[in-house]
């Protein structure tokens, strides 16, 4: 009799979802994925809107920050141009990490609605990739414009808000990506910087007008 009892109850726990939160973070990931739920449609909107096409964002910065730092100097200008490098070098960094770590996303591993469809199995979780360019990208264009990178910091932040929002990280996911994002571009623009002829040099060549505009 005991042993039958034990074996239903071996099969009832089977059976059951384990809703349980596998990181300290957990709860906190819930409790915001509870309050999207409870939130305005409106803001749900928005926040799903901005985490799917929010990238594109830092693309136009990116963009106009070259634009602007040719008028400057050479110097200035080669950073702008090498943020699109730096993210993609962020990006290359943070799917390593995937691949190596192989954590679940949230979504799979506890049963809560979420605004956002849950990736496929494989799509890990750790870290946030989207977190890892928008950080990226804020600090390259930091590094080519205060103001635009100022710019590009909120923005960062509300990427990485928005993933939890949405139901695809857990809080530590996008802190990592976030890390990653900053580190690699803290890493590429500090070179750079400690090379001021590289500019010149690359200024003198058929690659002049990508770096200083013409003159009036």
């Amino acid at each position: 009799m005991t042993t039958a009892i034990h074996h239903l109850s071996s099969q009832l726990a089977a059976a059951t979802p384990d809703t349980r939160p596998p990181h300290l973070d957990g709860p906190a990931y819930a409790d915001v994925v509870r309050l999207a739920g409870r939130a305005p449609g409106w803001l749900d909107t928005a926040v799903a809107d901005w985490s799917t096409y929010g990238l594109l964002l830092f693309a136009v910065l990116m963009a106009w920050g070259w634009w602007r730092a040719r008028r400057t100097d050479a110097e200035t200008a080669l950073l702008a141009l090498a943020a699109p490098v730096l993210v993609v070098a962020a990006f290359a960094v943070d799917l390593a990490l995937k691949s190596a770590v192989r954590e679940d996303r949230p979504c799979r591993t506890l049963r809560l609605a979420t605004l956002e469809t849950c990736p496929a199995p494989g799509d890990w979780s750790f870290p946030s990739n989207h977190t890892a360019l928008a950080a990226a990208a804020a600090v390259a264009l930091w590094c080519v414009s205060r103001r635009l990178g100022a710019l590009a910091v909120l923005a960062a932040a509300a990427m990485a808000v928005s993933r939890v929002w949405v139901g695809a990280h857990y809080p530590h996911d996008v802190l990592a990506g976030a890390a990653v994002g900053a580190l690699t571009a803290l890493a590429g623009t500090t070179l750079l910087r400690r090379r001021p002829s590289l500019a010149r040099n690359l200024a003198a060549t058929r690659l002049r007008p990508l770096l200083l505009a013409a003159s009036p």
